[in-house]
């Protein structure tokens, strides 16, 4: 089942969505023209007198990496959509960035003055990273909202207490200190590292917890600095920083550091971004809120699988609830592209100089059908050649004359596909 077809007016006034089928009857009678390919929307060639609308509802579900989208009416799911963010692509960015700003000051060249002692956050300050998450999910519902009569909107408001994931049972003093004095936290450590050695990935042997900070170092005893490790390797690292004991062995080293703090990264990625993401949404449309608890229980009522975008149809206390849909539409943000005027080597001097945009009317990150196989693919154009790349999804690129090629969708710094 796929998702319903998003209908506009003459007047782009947003009509019921209609199923897919009878999108193809009006094109091929041509009493309507696709408008949109992504999400996918018509336009009708007359006008609609007094048409009988049914609002709908945008829910949403908002998570660290993937927010899923709901649209429902009548109880009934129509479209969904699953939104991949790009919050850790900005951050290894702006750390690369920073390096080299770093780099910079250190060398002796003109003499700069600091600034960044008289340089103050304004409040409610988020960083890029996380600033992306809500600004995308605006930019969605916003779209949305042109495309298909929304009345209300719906969103997950949850909140994570990050000292009761590493310890239900703490609470006092306890609680207030953040550390989990006298609780033991070897059944925990058990199953986050999986049973084994984490330095040399050895079972069914006496494991020790290990500190990956050493506390002599400064430490913490805090879950997020806890490992386990067998007694030969515990004493051979003894109180050594890990990026020693493991500077043979980066890979290790990073999937350590990666797993040491991934139960709490993604639960303080939603808490610091819920409460701005609700006030931004309350500014455009009215906001109904549900908890985590009312999700999964919707959802293990009417048993349906654990997807983003089903979570989302989910949210708030509901009676009844059909999914109409079961091929959402896979966004993932890519964003708009560099603005070098010059590439450059790997010592950071200029190669070339980049072509101005558009090449020949095209982007990169057109979408464009291919008139010789009829299939859907981007395109990264040439400057000196009427031979553009041409990229199907999973496949290599290919290079395929401009004549054949028809651009049916601009790019907007995402790219699509759907649910197999």
């Amino acid at each position: 089942m796929q998702n319903y077809v998003f209908v506009i007016d003459t007047n782009f006034q947003p009509l019921n969505p209609i199923p897919p089928k009878k999108a193809r009857r009006l094109l091929d009678k041509g009493k309507a023209a696709v408008f949109r390919m992504y999400p996918f929307t018509i336009i009708l060639k007359t006008s609609v007198m007094n048409p009988t609308i049914s609002p709908c509802q945008l829910k949403i579900d908002p998570g660290s990496k993937v927010t899923g989208f709901a649209l429902v009416q009548n109880n009934q799911v129509i479209w969904g959509m699953e939104l991949e963010h790009r919050g850790g692509l900005i951050k290894k960015k702006l750390e690369s960035r920073r390096a080299v700003r770093r780099g910079r000051r250190n060398r002796h060249t003109r003499y700069r003055k600091p600034r960044f002692l008289n340089r103050k956050r304004p409040e409610g300050w988020l960083p890029p990273s996380l600033e992306h998450r809500i600004l995308t999910i605006q930019t969605w519902v916003k779209r949305l909202i042109k495309f298909c009569p929304i009345k209300e909107i719906w969103v997950e408001r949850v909140k994570f207490d990050t000292q009761k994931m590493e310890n239900p049972e703490i609470k006092g003093v306890q609680y207030q200190q953040g550390e989990r004095r006298g609780y033991e936290v070897r059944e925990y450590l058990l199953e986050k590292w999986g049973r084994e050695c984490t330095y040399c990935g050895k079972q069914s042997v006496p494991l020790q917890i290990e500190h990956i900070h050493p506390k002599s170092l400064g430490g913490s005893n805090r879950v997020s600095n806890l490992c386990l490790a067998c007694e030969k390797c515990n004493q051979r690292k003894g109180n050594k920083p890990i990026e020693e004991f493991l500077k043979k062995k980066p890979n290790l080293l990073q999937k350590i550091k990666n797993k040491a703090k991934q139960p709490l990264k993604d639960a303080a990625a939603v808490n610091a971004t819920r409460n701005k993401l609700v006030k931004v949404l309350q500014s455009i449309k009215s906001v109904v809120t549900g908890t985590g608890a009312q999700t999964k229980y919707n959802r293990n009522k009417f048993g349906f699988p654990k997807e983003h975008w089903i979570d989302a149809a989910c949210v708030g206390d509901i009676e009844t609830l059909v999914l109409r849909t079961s091929q959402p539409l896979l966004v993932n943000c890519k964003g708009h592209g560099g603005r070098q005027k010059a590439a450059l080597n790997k010592y950071g001097y200029p190669i070339r100089h980049n072509p101005l945009k558009p090449i020949k009317g095209w982007c990169s990150g057109d979408i464009a059908k291919n008139l010789l196989t009829g299939e859907f693919g981007r395109v990264n154009p040439r400057s000196k050649s009427n031979s553009f790349n041409y990229t199907i999804p999973g496949e290599k690129a290919i290079s395929l004359h401009v004549k054949n090629l028809v651009r049916v969708h601009k790019k907007d710094g995402y790219t699509y596909g759907f649910c197999q």
